[in-house]
């Protein structure tokens, strides 16, 4: 059976990526071992040293290679065709961003596909010119896991079955900003032309194969790569939970130790990465706890105590940060980053104390030396509690004297 997952999903989307197919094994396995920016590398690009604060740290996020970059196909009429026939386009979120007209009908309103099931659809991508970036025949994917473009996303539930549909698309809803390089420029509006293939079920979490879930699980964990390269961080996590609900899944099939072993190993990538991506967003708690669950599997993760000591920096808990900040540096002697991390830390904290005492010597009305008026640096320290010691003895010897006098009389 594999080990319970944490379930964290944060909300909903903002900009997508591209379209996915179920990678192959092998694909997947260089995923892990070359693009994954989980994996900690020694050598990262000087360029990228800079934007440490912009990337996971510790983390290699490189580009995706081609197998694993999941694009979506759009269509061959260009933006400038929209305008023709208005009447003819469902405007699908109200905003104007989104567009969809049919092209060919489809077999009615009940065969339409719902969330959660997977989805086969004919699809091609293409830019404004009429230039086509992409075409696939049978694109399969899970409706509403933001798998593939959120264009496709939002749009091929509102598609009939064999229905061929038009969608144009601003480039928020496909690559944003960033583009995909070489062939998609940023903020570029896509056209996508489309028809729905086929609609069933999702397999059952519980009957998959200790492979079967492995896979699965692992192509979402590469779907929450592809968004946070693309700094949506939102996506990201949204795709790293719902790697760990499979991977937390009660299962009817015993799976082998090795099969175990790499589903754990799933787990802690995809905590890690979550928690880079909650720190992104500064929702400290949540990062902390995706920490903390990673240190419960491996205490000697040093990008969970590394991302732990920096979410506790950034509540002010310097004190609390250092130490483990020094238990990353005493695994990984030579890193850099956390060096300069534990540097700065370390500054900070001295200049909090600083204040803090300042604030309390102020506070207790405790002047420093050079503050002492004149006519009281002439009285010794010594002067007052000695009178009151005087009194003190005398007090004492009448005493002694009085209880003698009894004594004497009786």
């Amino acid at each position: 059976m594999a080990s319970n997952g944490e379930d964290v999903r944060s909300s909903s989307p903002a900009q997508a990526g591209p379209g996915a197919e179920p990678l192959p094994t092998a694909d997947a396995a260089q995923l892990d071992t070359a693009e994954d920016f989980e994996v900690l590398e020694e050598e990262e690009e000087e360029e990228e040293e800079e934007d440490l604060s912009e990337l996971p740290p510790l983390e290699n996020v490189g580009r995706l290679p081609a197998s694993a970059r999941e694009d979506a196909q759009p269509a061959e009429q260009g933006l400038g065709e929209v305008a023709e026939d208005p009447q003819e386009w469902l405007d699908v979120l109200g905003s104007g961003l989104l567009k969809k007209k049919t092209l060919v009908p489809g077999q009615g309103l009940d065969t339409r596909p719902r969330k959660g099931q997977d989805v086969t659809i004919r699809m091609k991508a293409t830019l404004e010119d009429g230039s086509v970036v992409e075409e696939n025949s049978a694109l399969t994917f899970t409706l509403g896991d933001c798998d593939v473009l959120q264009a496709l996303d939002l749009c091929v539930q509102l598609l009939e079955m064999r229905e061929t549909a038009l969608i144009v698309s601003d480039a928020k809803y496909c690559y944003g900003a960033r583009g995909r390089s070489p062939d998609i420029p940023p903020n570029t509006a896509l056209t996508l032309e489309v028809e729905l293939l086929a609609a069933q079920d999702a397999p059952d979490l519980e009957l998959l194969s200790g492979k079967e879930k492995i896979d699965l699980a692992n192509r979402k964990r590469e779907r929450g790569n592809f968004f946070y390269q693309q700094a949506d961080y939102v996506l990201a996590i949204n795709s790293y939970d719902i790697a760990l609900k499979i991977i937390g899944s009660s299962s009817k099939v015993n799976f082998s130790p090795d099969e175990e072993a790499e589903l754990l190993d799933i787990k802690v990538k995809c905590l890690n990465n979550l928690a880079a991506s909650q720190l992104k967003l500064d929702h400290y708690e949540a990062a902390l706890k995706s920490c903390n669950l990673v240190l419960e599997h491996q205490p000697g993760n040093i990008k969970a105590l590394f991302r732990k000591g920096k979410v506790l920096a950034q509540q002010g808990e310097y004190r609390e940060a250092i130490p483990i900040l020094k238990a990353a540096l005493k695994l990984e002697p030579s890193n850099k980053t956390i060096h300069a991390e534990l540097s700065k830390l370390v500054k900070k904290h001295t200049d909090q104390k600083n204040v803090e005492t300042e604030m309390y010597r102020k506070m207790l009305g405790n002047p420093s030396a050079t503050g002492i008026p004149g006519k009281c640096k002439d009285k010794l320290p010594w002067s007052i509690p000695w009178k009151w010691l005087f009194g003190a003895t005398a007090i004492a010897l009448g005493g002694v004297a009085l209880s003698v006098v009894i004594a004497a009389r009786n």
